[in-house]
């Protein structure tokens, strides 16, 4: 598997690890010293990320659109990307979504591909983002 296909495969790992709340999963799309989501380091990436899924209902992340350049041990990328996400308990009937792109910096590890930085880009939002709580 060439390298764009490693990156493209860490992204679409990553949708599944949050949408099934697999937070003991993150160290495998993300390094130790990552910064994502305006969080440094995987603990506090973890403990934002469970900010806003932890007590949101079903979501779902659709990826598409991969830009990936690799240069070396270390690769760039954007990603388009749409997610739904639906309430929980009293906001079952209420949804979110919004519309953007993923910024990601991948360097190359002795376990394959992680996400040294991620930026997410937020272009459209419907719905009400109440639906994001913490767990």
């Amino acid at each position: 598997m060439d390298d764009r296909q490693q990156i493209v495969d860490v992204l679409s790992r990553l949708t599944t690890i949050l949408d099934g709340r697999r937070w003991e999963a993150l160290p495998e799309v993300f390094t130790v010293e990552a910064e994502a989501y305006g969080a440094s380091g995987i603990d506090a990436v973890e403990t934002l990320v469970r900010g806003f899924l932890g007590g949101c209902g079903p979501s779902q992340h659709l990826l598409g659109n991969h830009l990936v350049d690799v240069d070396g041990d270390r690769a760039r990328s954007v990603t388009k990307i749409r997610v739904m996400h639906q309430g929980a308990a009293e906001r079952s009937h209420q949804t979110y979504e919004c519309l953007g792109d993923y910024h990601d910096e991948f360097v190359r590890t002795a376990d394959g591909w992680r996400i040294a930085g991620r930026r997410f880009e937020v272009s459209m939002a419907f719905g009400d983002p109440d639906v994001l709580q913490p767990g």
